[in-house]
């Protein structure tokens, strides 16, 4: 199977970037236009894929109008910032899941996760795929179908599972991603040398990009469940979206996890820096009270009253003696202590 790579305009419903039939898991036609959709989507022998990249409201709403959708379900396709959900209608499942991506670069840069928005609209026979964007790479999606063609045999619900599925696995890279950052800035964090900008600047980095992974992560959750309880095709698939939702669970723990992570990162990098300055004022302490020493013997004799060894050669001596035995005392005792 070759996919499109050159994406389609369809004057009524946008841009067409991929279609595909099934029949008894076979693929049959790789040029399916929306509205040879909905004769084709009448066979019960055959199962149909739209994948429509950035359609205007007018396209969107035609096709919703064509399947009986409400005009909230394009609303939600359509408007920014929705969350992952799933709303089920009559006849129809409608979802929004979104992908997410670590950049290479700076780990000390803030906003290297990126996400991909991807809504459906499920039949029984009949998938219909919205992308705002095309960051999100459909092809490996497609690939993941190809290789399980015996799964397409039970409509749309093999569909949205690898679809899903292919999400959910790249939540786990980001996960790993950022696991391994955090373990990184955990051997900064405890060397000996203390942290710097850098260090901070990549905690926070790190604690903004898994604020918004868990807005990606954690409502997948309600996604899969809501497929499991509402999608009739998923019944002969309940292996494999069992399976699914175990990973979801995984990956939403996974997340809190490192949420806790970083908390205590942040925390215990504050802890240390307040550990180190008292260390550091423990010593500058320690060597005032060493320099004090003979600060205080020179100043004594050096007040123009007689004291013993006044105007003497003795007198050089005896002071020296006195600032070396108490300066070394002094350095001992601290010293012991762990003062210096």
């Amino acid at each position: 199977m070759k996919p499109m790579t050159v994406p389609k305009t369809d004057p009524a419903h946008g841009v067409l970037a991929h279609s595909r039939v099934w029949r008894d898991g076979v693929l049959v036609d790789e040029d399916v236009t929306p509205d040879e959709m909905l004769a084709v989507a009448r066979d019960p022998e055959c199962l149909v894929w739209l994948d429509l990249v950035r359609p205007s409201a007018d396209a969107l709403g035609a096709i919703a109008r064509d399947i009986g959708l409400p005009e909230t379900a394009v609303e939600d396709a359509l408007a920014p910032h929705e969350r992952a959900k799933i709303t089920r209608h009559e006849k129809h499942l409608f979802f929004t899941v979104y992908s997410a991506h670590l950049d290479d670069g700076d780990p000390t840069e803030t906003g290297r996760l990126h996400t991909g928005r991807i809504s459906g609209i499920v039949m029984p026979m009949a998938l219909v795929t919205i992308r705002l964007d095309d960051t999100f790479d459909m092809d490996a999606v497609i690939a993941r179908w190809s290789e399980t063609p015996d799964l397409l045999k039970h409509g749309s619900g093999a569909l949205v599972y690898g679809l899903i599925d292919y999400v959910v696995d790249g939540h786990f890279d980001t996960i790993q991603e950022i696991d391994d950052e955090l373990e990184r800035l955990e051997d900064v964090l405890f060397d000996e040398r203390t942290t710097d900008r850098s260090f901070q600047r990549g905690v926070y980095g790190l604690r903004k990009d898994l604020v918004r992974l868990r807005r990606v992560v954690l409502p997948m959750r309600e996604v899969v469940n809501g497929l499991l309880r509402h999608s009739p095709t998923t019944a002969a698939l309940g292996v494999w979206y069992d399976d699914l939702y175990d990973h979801v669970l995984r990956a939403s723990e996974w997340t809190e996890s490192l949420r806790d992570m970083i908390t205590s990162l942040f925390e215990t990098n504050l802890s240390l820096q307040d550990s180190r300055l008292n260390t550091i004022m423990k010593k500058l302490a320690g060597w005032a009270a060493i320099i004090a020493v003979p600060t205080l013997i020179t100043s004594w004799y050096g007040q123009n009253i007689p004291y013993p060894g006044y105007d003497q050669p003795a007198g050089l001596w005896v002071s020296v003696a006195l600032i070396i035995v108490c300066t070394v005392a002094l350095y001992a005792v601290f010293k012991a202590r762990d003062w210096l």
